[in-house]
């Protein structure tokens, strides 16, 4: 059997997309001859100290330089090359989307994370982006060959269709609250229609970003939209299911999406889908399931939820839209096989 290295910061059980992805692949892969080690890393990153640094780089350095090794880009984009240097053995990088572009980065950070995941990248003998839209942006802006990228988008489980049962209609967001995600953008779009009937459920962390939390809190009091939103924290695939089954509608105005699990998982349900311009979205999401909106366009979100919410003809369409749609969506095997084949290249590749 072949074997790969995954080294992966923090704890595999995080409840978001990117570690969801990385725990599907561990699981798909010994299905196609794979045997994969997890190698645990810091959970600091990206944003390590000096000592986690340390640690990394000598975690590194005790791999075999034959060794094939894919780190995931939550912690490859950040690892300076002086670190980087510790690993002798064969690099395949694996982006969700590259870290200079989350929201609310100084200009210093956005320019020492952009150069650090340059470099990392060219010492990569191969690269795997979860989306077209990330691929494409790794080559334009991180100076990374097309023909070294495997696209892998994520997989999609089968589900059974929402009912969207609930009175009022439920709005659904399934994210972890940061700036990125757009909470704050959404709160005041409710703020404006609460002339009409619906109730906001919010699924995912709400400690990972103070500042977005915050702003979130304050979108709500000063919206006076408290009593009609539920903050549910992270929730298990038992939860998630529950929620996803009693939504009527699925929004989340992200600033930018690598690719965007939650809203596939949305998709898959038959759940129309209003959603952020950035990034990956507007090849994730399809035209017919969909609205976009400009990511913190308060006046533009709102407009188009007052639209949904009291047109059910548009929100049936979308819906019916949404559910065909996702019949086409590929598999976690697909996503496996995917990845699978770029692992073999890069091993014939390293060893020519």
């Amino acid at each position: 059997m072949r074997e790969v290295v995954f080294a992966i910061p923090g704890n595999l059980d995080t409840p978001t997309g990117g570690y969801r992805y990385d725990k599907r692949v561990i699981e798909e892969l010994p299905k196609l001859g794979w045997r994969v080690e997890h190698l645990p890393l810091s959970g600091e990153f990206p944003s390590p100290s000096d000592a986690a640094l340390a640690e990394t780089a000598k975690v590194f350095s005790h791999i075999p330089p034959d060794a094939l090794v894919m780190v995931d880009g939550l912690a490859l984009g950040a690892i300076p090359s002086a670190t980087l240097k510790s690993l002798n053995a064969k690099l395949v990088a694996l982006c969700h989307h590259p870290l200079a572009f989350e929201t609310g980065l100084t200009s210093d950070r956005i320019d020492y994370l952009h150069r650090t995941e340059r470099e990392a990248l060219s010492r990569s003998v191969a690269t795997i982006a979860t989306s077209r839209s990330t691929a494409e942006l790794l080559a334009r802006e991180f100076n990374v060959a097309n023909a070294d990228i495997t696209v892998a988008e994520p997989g999609t489980d089968p589900s059974a269709r929402a009912k969207g049962d609930a009175i009022p209609p439920r709005i659904l967001s399934v994210g972890a609250i940061t700036r990125r995600k757009g909470h704050d953008t959404l709160a005041i779009a409710l703020s404006k229609i609460r002339d009409l009937e619906w109730e906001w459920r919010i699924a995912g962390s709400t400690d990972r970003d103070p500042v977005a939390m915050q702003a979130l809190e304050r979108g709500i009091a000063e919206g006076k939209i408290g009593q009609r939103t539920a903050l549910l924290g992270p929730l298990d695939d038992a939860g998630l299911e529950q929620e996803y089954s009693r939504a009527s509608l699925f929004v989340l105005p992200s600033h930018f999406e690598g690719y965007g699990m939650a809203f596939t998982e949305a998709l898959a349900r038959g759940l129309p889908v209003v959603a952020g311009s950035g990034g990956a979205l507007v090849e994730t999401v399809p035209k017919a399931a969909g609205v976009f909106v400009a990511p913190g366009n308060f006046g533009e979100l709102a407009l188009v939820l007052r639209r949904l919410l009291t047109t059910p003809a548009e929100l049936e369409r979308r819906a019916d839209a949404a559910w065909e749609y996702a019949k086409g969506l590929p598999r976690w095997t697909d996503t496996a096989k995917r990845i699978a084949d770029a692992l073999e290249r890069a091993s014939a590749k390293a060893a020519a």
